[in-house]
């Protein structure tokens, strides 16, 4: 992926592959197919020609997603505290292997139809607001596991994880200052996630009623 033709700062893309999937069952729900291609392959090629380079975030054997070639980093801290933990492993490895990278954007890998402009639209956001993170928002609602993180705060974020036990995403967010780039749900909402069996019958039925979605 090369990122000098990309009008923003290069930033880094972190597929959140770490869900215990509860509500599906159980299992990686990333590995889930839909229209003959897991979750995670899709989400990997809508984010990969609008990043600096992708890694995965999950717990466990890496060698589930060897497939797709890409770096897996696992959650620094136990217990499966939840996404903030995928973006405090994520802005950790950054800063170890990616020097003069200095932002991440994360996604959740059960959204099929993430925008192709999401990078760029949420640098606009947090540029236009003058705040340091964005966030999307679609349909008057604000999905803030799908950000933009800058890689200079992890330590802050290491100290909400374990001193504050701070485990909502869109509360930390909040506390630090977050711009909401919005798009359009109609006619199909970009963020439509998958948390049940028949949320991926519902997207495989959208995905047949508008296949370049």
């Amino acid at each position: 992926m090369d990122a000098a033709h990309l009008p923003y700062p290069a930033t880094i893309g972190v597929l959140l592959a770490g869900g215990l999937a509860r509500r599906m069952g159980g299992g990686d729900k990333a590995l889930r197919l839909i229209g003959g291609q897991t979750l995670l392959a899709r989400a990997t090629a809508r984010l990969a020609p609008q990043c600096a380079g992708l890694i995965v975030n999950a717990d466990g054997d890496p060698a589930r997603f060897a497939g797709l070639g890409l770096p897996v980093v696992p959650d620094t801290l136990p217990d499966h505290p939840g996404p903030l933990a995928g973006v405090l492993a994520a802005l950790d490895w950054v800063r170890h292997h990616r020097p003069g990278h200095d932002w991440v954007v994360s996604v959740p890998t059960d959204a099929p139809f993430l925008p192709r402009d999401l990078v760029a639209r949420l640098h606009q956001a947090r540029i236009a607001a003058g705040t340091p993170l964005a966030c999307a928002g679609s349909g008057g609602r604000v999905h803030p596991v799908v950000g933009l993180w800058p890689v200079a705060l992890a330590e802050r974020l290491r100290h909400a994880l374990t001193v504050e036990e701070e485990r909502r995403v869109g509360r930390f967010a909040a506390l630090q200052g977050v711009a909401a780039a919005e798009w359009a749900s109609e006619p199909l909402d970009p963020f439509f996630n998958l948390n049940r069996p028949e949320d991926l019958a519902a997207a495989e039925a959208a995905l047949a009623a508008t296949p370049d979605a």
